[in-house]
């Protein structure tokens, strides 16, 4: 299996609408894909995938769709001394794929909990979405304000660094960490073309590859109720896409197309 991680300590990045695209792509080309949501509290992943069940089979649609697993619940008084609860239950969620999935794809929280960091350490990809912003790019490093340039790795880098140095314990291949620039404005602004550059400046310095992700896009927000993706709107009546929808299929497209996973021929 190979394991699509998709994290960002930071909320509103657009990290369940980018997992949820990643894996109906994946599906869609004819691989298995296995997903998990592990923000226990919003569940927006999760939710997502519900909502695309439900609707499919009210609308008789045969739509491609990744296998979701819960975490399941686990007793304590189960646990081995020394062993942590939540370690358990990823664990035992990633057994239910063994042997019948290609990909899997796990949506982290926008914060720093005990699964995500876990999960960060199982990546063979990781994809961070970043919103166009120098506080979010804060994230990955700090700004030295005089000079206007990255000074030091900050605290998602930091775990990230922690991450492959446990992989790299383990004897496993290095994760490959790509950095969406998400949400990207139309206009070449001041501001994009510092962020770009200072995007590329600390790629080479932390080890990361920068590509671009999603523009902001009202049929995003459109499409999660029915659980449906860009890549649906013929099957539900869509016969002529705007050019919007064209220029967001193109995006996708080119998403798929830098993550370089293995056996991936973009297809759509």
């Amino acid at each position: 299996m190979h394991i699509v991680v998709v994290g960002n300590e930071k909320g509103g990045s657009g990290k369940s609408t980018l997992s949820m695209h990643i894996a109906t792509a994946l599906a869609r080309m004819g691989h298995r894909v296995g997903a998990l949501d592990l923000d226990l509290r919003q569940q927006s992943f999760g939710r997502y995938l519900e909502n695309r069940a439900r609707y499919a089979a009210a609308e008789g649609l045969d739509l491609p769709l990744a296998r979701y697993q819960p975490l399941p619940t686990v007793d304590a008084a189960s646990l081995q001394a020394g062993e942590n609860l939540m370690d358990r239950r990823l664990s035992q969620a990633m057994g239910h794929f063994e042997g019948t999935t290609d990909f899997i794809v796990i949506d982290c929280p926008g914060s720093h909990t005990r699964l995500s960091q876990v999960a960060h350490s199982l990546a063979d990809t990781l994809v961070t979405p970043l919103n166009d912003s120098f506080v979010d790019f804060d994230l990955l490093a700090r700004i030295d304000p005089v000079s206007g340039k990255p000074s030091a790795p900050s605290i998602y880098a930091e775990m990230v660094w922690q991450a492959r140095q446990l992989r790299a314990a383990a004897g496993l291949k290095p994760i490959d960490w790509v950095v969406l620039r998400n949400r990207l404005g139309p206009q070449e602004m001041h501001n994009k073309r510092k962020m770009g550059d200072a995007l590329a400046a600390l790629s080479k310095r932390i080890g990361f590859r920068v590509a671009p992700g999603f523009s902001e896009r009202v049929i995003f927000r459109e499409l999660f109720p029915r659980g449906l993706t860009l890549l649906d709107l013929r099957e539900v009546g869509v016969e002529r896409l705007n050019l919007s929808n064209v220029a967001a299929r193109q995006e996708l497209r080119g998403l798929i197309s830098a993550l370089r996973l293995p056996g991936v021929a973009v297809g759509f």
